[in-house]
């Protein structure tokens, strides 16, 4: 990876160092039919589970398990509990279930985890490639396996969403208009989109000499704001911060006004770099989120201090968290291309 150069938003215009950047931007844009994918692969699997008992729990573990219980938690009938550890609560059993996302790769800590519903006798929901160690360890006749084979972690979380709709635990989700969401996303973000529609290249601009400060309201947002604020971390090599509206409010509030004869050409450090306030709005009509929303839009103005949105209202939860998430992940990738990540030294 080449040092960081200084921001030239030419560069998202430029064909030559786009196509440098193509493979990660060829991915994102894939996300919509690698939902399509997984979740024809798994038909025959998911058709099983309709007859399968309710369980006493849910205990989810993997790459996406808080996912699933932003997900699950205000529908699911019976209690659920995302383990981060290896291994499982000492009161799992039989009548439960055992959620596990591997898509992605299993360490030895999931792969212990799986082991010990095997051993136990619980009910197994795994989603992982067919031909992988974990697989190995999660054969019993109380596992169900979805296979994957895109190494997608939001993927496997939709088509597993599906199983535990059929199962009665979890709410409606329909992976082909999950699917579309994506593919508007992409459209919208496609590197063929001039900055003036495109808006992660926009939202890539504004980012350009900025500390960014991301916020969603609600709990799916707030999710896609840490997962965003992961990848701005590593396009940029600088301090990103996703947090609540009590964590950020303090930061805004002690920003000196804006100087106008600041040199725009002087390189900052991020002691020194001003933030941009990154709304994650999902249409959330809480009234908690919206008042924080509101406060947050009071602190930023009072102190002059740049506000980018993306927004995205249309569709089910899982569809509006799938097109925040992957705004956020495409404006990561040009905040890389436009510091020159991708320019050949």
């Amino acid at each position: 990876m080449p040092p960081l150069l200084a921001f030239d938003d030419a560069r998202l215009e430029d064909r030559t160092v786009l196509e440098a950047a193509d493979p990660v931007l060829r991915r994102l844009a894939e996300a919509g039919s690698r939902v399509r994918r997984e979740s024809a692969d798994a038909l025959q699997p998911l058709s099983t589970l309709s007859d399968l008992p309710r369980p006493r729990a849910v205990i989810a573990a993997g790459s996406e398990a808080r996912f699933l219980r932003a997900m699950l938690e205000p529908v699911c009938p019976v209690p659920f509990v995302a383990w981060p550890a290896p291994g499982l609560p000492g009161w799992v059993g039989a009548l439960d279930l055992v959620v596990v996302m591997a898509s992605d790769g299993a360490g030895p800590g999931l792969i212990a985890t799986v082991h010990e519903a095997v051993r136990r006798g619980a009910q197994l929901l795994i989603a992982c490639p067919q031909a992988s160690l974990v697989a190995e360890h999660a054969g019993s006749r109380s596992t169900v396996l979805l296979p994957t084979t895109t190494a997608d972690p939001l993927s496997a979380a939709v088509v597993t969403l599906t199983g535990l709709q059929r199962l009665g635990l979890g709410p409606e989700v329909d992976p082909q208009a999950v699917a579309d969401a994506l593919d508007r996303v992409a459209e919208d973000c496609s590197p063929f989109a001039g900055i003036a529609e495109n808006p992660a290249k926009d939202l890539a601009i504004a980012l350009a000499e900025a500390q960014p400060l991301v916020w969603g309201g609600s709990v799916l947002a707030a999710r896609a704001s840490r997962r965003v604020v992961e990848t701005l971390r590593a396009a940029s090599g600088r301090a990103a911060l996703a947090a609540d509206a009590d964590a950020l409010l303090p930061i805004l509030e002690s920003q000196a006004p804006h100087d106008p004869f600041a040199d725009p050409f002087e390189d900052a450090t991020d002691a020194d770099r001003r933030p941009t306030l990154v709304l994650l709005d999902d249409g959330s009509q809480d009234a908690l989120v919206r008042r924080d929303l509101r406060r947050l839009m009071a602190a930023a103005e009072h102190q002059d201090i740049r506000v980018a949105t993306i927004s995205h209202h249309a569709g089910s939860e899982v569809e509006r968290y799938a097109a925040l998430l992957q705004t956020g992940l495409f404006a990561a990738v040009y905040l890389a291309v436009g510091l020159g990540r991708y320019v050949d030294l």
